[in-house]
């Protein structure tokens, strides 16, 4: 009998293909779980350091937010280095290639370490003349200096934890990368309590006191990450030579295909900044609600971050293997099932909203604000969750990724920036109204991005 697909327009239950690849749904949820559990509790974590921060008034909050804006640009670099290399990872360990996994890595080090150099070579020479990019109140830039400047030190440290978790992720050792995740940001949590508000017995610090905090935890994370890896000598172990032992066809080969990644995480990280720029440049009160509400927004992203590196991780090793059809008829499942689950969750997040704004020390208009951008959030939830998996998940790991980099930056640079700057600087309509056009984009790349997945063009064999 001939596989029925989406491309014949017939569409068959849901039931029956979940039936048809139990196994592989089964390992997706192998996979997916820790990698979600990790990001709820970092992003719980994160929730109660904004909570903490919050208690010490809005300026301290756009300071931090702000700060954290070249943090962000940093990460979203780092996560474009390392999920370009896990497209050629979890192909390699399809085919058990140890010496393609440990190239591989040594490739995404070299670019990763790099880059989180300049940053923090940026945020230690000139943190005013940055923060002063984002927000001309001059109360947040000074209580903002500080902070950045102590957080910069931990950025290599950072670079090292990404790559190193994006690699074993691929390989399929997602526990470790939890374990030591939830080790780092709980004690990140407790000596951001004791240096923030001056408790157990530690100095009262305020903001300094969290960069502190937050900075350490990240060199913890790291070194004992680097040192469970080396001594339980995992595949991802490979020596300095092995991973320094490069040549000509496989850089350009790896650049081929990584560097639309990069690209794509660099331009669609800038157009989140440039998101925040106008948000700031419209009130220091609307940039405090603004993060407030991207704070708890994640919340509702937790599990489908997990859901769609555990894709491509399934997929990159499936293609790997040699198995495309079958990679095809489950990313297509996929693509069905995400909206209803994200359905799901906007319903409680909708609900949920107006007892936000009580967990902080803000005022009214803000707290009115945070309830109006979350329940806008709500309502496109299953289109951002499925576009997650489209780009990140499905396309990823088959090597689609210049596609991916022009279907992520076209409507973000022509369609959504533009339309957003006239409407909060130009037209100074409500913020609520601002927030609408930043979404225009994601309706732009569902449509996009679910035709790709139909049009089975997305895969191409890396190994």
């Amino acid at each position: 009998m001939k596989e029925q697909t989406l491309t014949t327009g017939r569409f068959p239950g849901l039931l029956s293909l979940w039936k048809t690849d139990a196994d592989s749904f089964k390992r997706l949820l192998v996979l997916a779980l820790p990698i979600a559990a990790q990001n709820m509790v970092q992003t719980l974590l994160n929730m109660v350091d904004t909570l903490m921060i919050g208690q010490l008034g809005e300026t301290a909050i756009a300071a931090v937010a702000l700060s954290n804006q070249v943090f962000f640009l940093l990460m979203l670099l780092l996560f474009g280095i390392s999920s370009g290399s896990a497209v050629f990872t979890a192909q390699f360990w399809g085919k058990r290639d140890l010496q393609g996994i440990h190239r591989a890595l040594g490739m995404a080090l070299i670019l990763g370490l790099s880059g989180a150099v300049l940053f923090t070579a940026a945020a230690q020479l000139a943190p005013a003349f940055i923060l002063g990019i984002f927000s001309s109140d001059q109360e947040v830039i000074n209580a903002g200096v500080p902070y950045l400047r102590i957080a910069s030190v931990s950025y290599m440290f950072t670079a090292g934890t990404i790559i190193f978790q994006g690699v074993l992720r691929s390989t399929g050792v997602v526990k470790l990368p939890l374990f030591l995740s939830v080790s780092a940001l709980s004690l990140n949590a407790v000596f951001n309590y004791g240096l923030i508000f001056g408790k157990l017995g530690l100095p009262e610090m305020g903001i300094t006191g969290a960069a502190l905090a937050t900075s350490g935890a990240r060199i913890i994370e790291m070194m004992a990450l680097v040192l469970v890896v080396y001594l339980k000598k995992y595949a991802v172990a490979g020596s300095l030579k092995e991973m320094l032992d490069q040549n000509k066809a496989f850089i350009r080969r790896f650049f081929q295909r990584v560097s639309p990644v990069i690209l794509n995480e660099v331009g669609w990280s800038v157009g989140m900044t440039m998101f925040t720029l106008v948000y700031a440049r419209m009130g220091t009160e609307i940039l405090a609600a603004y993060n407030i509400m991207d704070t708890f927004s994640r919340l509702s992203f937790i599990f489908f971050v997990g859901t769609a590196n555990a894709t491509a991780i399934m997929l990159g090793n499936m293609i790997g293997e040699g198995r495309s059809r079958e990679a095809e008829r489950i990313a297509k499942t996929i693509l069905m099932t995400v909206p209803l689950i994200a359905a799901a969750i906007g319903v409680l997040i909708f609900i949920a909203a107006p007892v936000i704004p009580h967990l902080f020390n803000i005022s009214d208009y803000v707290s009115n604000l945070v309830v109006q951008l979350l329940r806008i959030f709500t309502l496109v939830l299953f289109v951002k969750a499925s576009n997650m998996h489209i780009i990140v998940g499905i396309l990823r790991s088959g090597g689609d990724t210049l596609f991916c980099a022009g279907l992520e930056l076209l409507p973000l640079w022509f369609l959504s920036i533009p339309l957003m700057a006239v409407a909060g600087l130009v037209l100074h309509l409500p913020p609520h109204m601002v927030y609408l056009f930043c979404l225009t984009e994601e309706v732009a790349k569902y449509i996009s991005g679910v035709w790709r997945v139909r049009s089975e063009r997305w895969i191409h064999d890396l190994t």
